[in-house]
């Protein structure tokens, strides 16, 4: 890849070049799950991929076609990682990970949706020169 090509805008703007898409049978419950879990801004919307945005990242949320469902694993950064977890237990996450603390700084736990996706939820709570 030339320098030149780097540098060219391959995303509309405020979106990242990567953005997960998660396929589900129920899409408007899962808009609701992150909506309510995350604090996600957007709307479901019935003819086109919902887009959510959470933090300063989009997630496409789609139904079920021609394609089968697709689940997802992402690393969520949150500023309180426990009340994010409790609100994702509310409205029937599993607990795969209780909040803890890790060795390299960030205070994490772990939920498997009831669409099963794994969200990693965490807070950055410390330095990472040693990772």
């Amino acid at each position: 890849m030339t320098a030149s090509a780097s540098q060219d805008p391959v995303a509309p703007a405020g979106w990242h070049t990567l953005t997960p898409r998660i396929v589900v049978g129920d899409p408007p419950g899962l808009v609701a799950f992150l909506s309510h879990v995350f604090g996600a801004k957007g709307e479901y919307d019935p003819v086109s991929p919902s887009i959510l945005r959470i933090g300063d990242s989009n997630v496409m949320i789609s139904r079920v076609g021609a394609r089968g469902p697709a689940t997802a694993f992402l690393y969520v950064y949150v500023s309180d990682p426990d009340s994010t977890y409790i609100r994702a237990l509310e409205r029937g996450a599993a607990s795969v990970e209780e909040p803890f603390d890790t060795p390299y700084g960030d205070r994490r736990c772990m939920v498997e949706d009831p669409w099963g996706n794994l969200w990693q939820i965490a807070a950055y709570k410390a330095a990472r020169e040693d990772v």
